[in-house]
């Protein structure tokens, strides 16, 4: 049986056992009591699985993430290397039978040197955000705070 049909079959019951009193409906409640315990301690454990892959995961993806980026800046290293030699030998292109090499112009971009002098029109005006935390903490010492309300929620703590 799974967990919803038990707690629902629980549920069903207790509303019964407030007008029936029999010891067979006391040990059908305990029986599934013991099965939803059962079904929740599976669920936790799966749960506890999940969260150790994700976490595993998660430092992989950090891991090729740094590396990634070494190796992109080694990269970037390198290319700058070869454009001051061939640019210090006097070299545009370089051709071989499996490769090619030049140096070339790279498309125009803007410099920004000073953000202050730059005129409004060249502003992109930016949405304002709400300071959530701020707001917390000011709801949590007993300020009020117009257009929110403290909200309390409830969750699964595995432990």
């Amino acid at each position: 049986m799974k967990l919803y049909e038990l707690a629902q079959n629980y549920a069903e019951l207790l509303e019964i056992a407030e007008e029936i009193e029999s010891d067979a409906l006391v040990d059908t409640l305990e029986a599934l009591q013991d099965a939803i315990e059962d079904k929740a301690e599976n669920i936790a454990k799966l749960i506890k699985n999940l969260e150790a892959d994700a976490r595993i995961i998660k430092e992989e993806e950090q891991r090729l993430a740094e590396r990634r980026r070494a190796i992109e800046a080694k990269v970037d290293k390198l290319k700058m290397y070869l454009q001051e030699q061939l640019e210090t030998a006097g070299l545009q292109k370089v051709k071989r039978p499996t490769i090619t090499v030049s140096i070339q112009a790279n498309p125009p971009s803007v410099d920004v040197i000073d953000e202050t002098a730059i005129p409004i029109d060249f502003l992109i005006p930016q949405p304002a955000k709400v300071d959530k935390k701020s707001i917390l903490e000011r709801l949590k010492k007993g300020e009020s705070v117009p257009g929110v309300a403290l909200k309390q929620t409830k969750g699964v703590r595995i432990r």
